[in-house]
Parts: C-alpha cells; sequence; structure tokens
C-alpha cells in the first residue's frame, strides 16, 4: 500500500538522490542545464517551511515519490494575486504509470484548496510529452509557453 505523508528531514538525503535524478532526467529535454552539481530547490529550508508541504509517497518503508507546493505571487497584472507552485514531481522508474504521480498531485492541489487558493501552476519542459499527458488529464493547460533562442558566437 502506498502513503502519502509530509516530507521529514530524515528524508532529505533521499530527496537530494530524487532530486538529482529529476535533473539527469531533464537534462534529455533542454541543452542549457549547467554541467556541474546544483540544485533546483533547497528541500531542507522547504521541509522546515510550515507555508511549504513537501509529500513523498512512502512503499514499505522506501520512498518512491516526492512533490512540493509553495505559495507564490501572481504576475502583477494577474488575478489572483497569488497561487499555488508545484514542483519537484519525481516517481521512481519501478512505479511510474501507476498513478502515484496522481495521489501526489491530488494530495497537494487538496493541500492548496484547504488554504483557500484557487490557481495552480507548474512548470513542464516542452519534450515532456508523458509529464504533459498526465498534468493535462489531471485538468492543467497551457497558459504561457516560454521559447528560446541560444545565438554562440
Amino acid at each position: 500500500m502506498i502513503k502519502l505523508r509530509e516530507a521529514k528531514i530524515k528524508d532529505l538525503s533521499t530527496l537530494l538522490e530524487f532530486e538529482k535524478r529529476l535533473i539527469e532526467y531533464e537534462r534529455a529535454f533542454t541543452p542549457n542545464l549547467k554541467k556541474s552539481d546544483f540544485n533546483y530547490y533547497d528541500l531542507k529550508s522547504y521541509i522546515k517551511n510550515p507555508e511549504i508541504s513537501v509529500v513523498v509517497a512512502e512503499k514499505e518503508n522506501s520512498l518512491i515519490a516526492s512533490g512540493y507546493a509553495l505559495i507564490r505571487s501572481n504576475k502583477t497584472y494577474k488575478n489572483p494575486s497569488h497561487i499555488v507552485f508545484l514542483g519537484f514531481m519525481y516517481v521512481i522508474p519501478n512505479y511510474r504509470g501507476m498513478g502515484v504521480n496522481k495521489k501526489i498531485l491530488d494530495y497537494l492541489l487538496d493541500w492548496g484548496k484547504k488554504r483557500g487558493y484557487s490557481e495552480f501552476q507548474l512548470d513542464v519542459y516542452a519534450p515532456n510529452q508523458s509529464a504533459i499527458k498526465a498534468y493535462k488529464k489531471a485538468g492543467f493547460d497551457f497558459e504561457t509557453i516560454t521559447m528560446r533562442l541560444n545565438i554562440e558566437y
């Protein structure tokens, strides 16, 4: 049985490994990630912050997935003034396609709704079609698309 719970500091080493795997996975989708080691998130401070939900999925006392929700200011010209931003959506390979990400997503949506928020956003790389399909199935839709051009001299 898969259990969801808020992450704890004791989970940090596993979560940092998840982040490393996520970065490696996403390298295929963008050519401009740094070659050196880096972090997307400040997971330790996220876990300690009561205004951020870092959730993990656990099976047989092993972490198998993660995600977070945090409150962020919206663009000044948009309503509502604040949104719930979702990130760090990672499922270990053996559990992909089994609805684990959907469970985490539902948990985080519920977390935001309980706090009175109605707008949820996330970022996904355009070539990551499996993630896009999953998020669209959950009700997300495109708003803006960031385009890039790299002209090397």
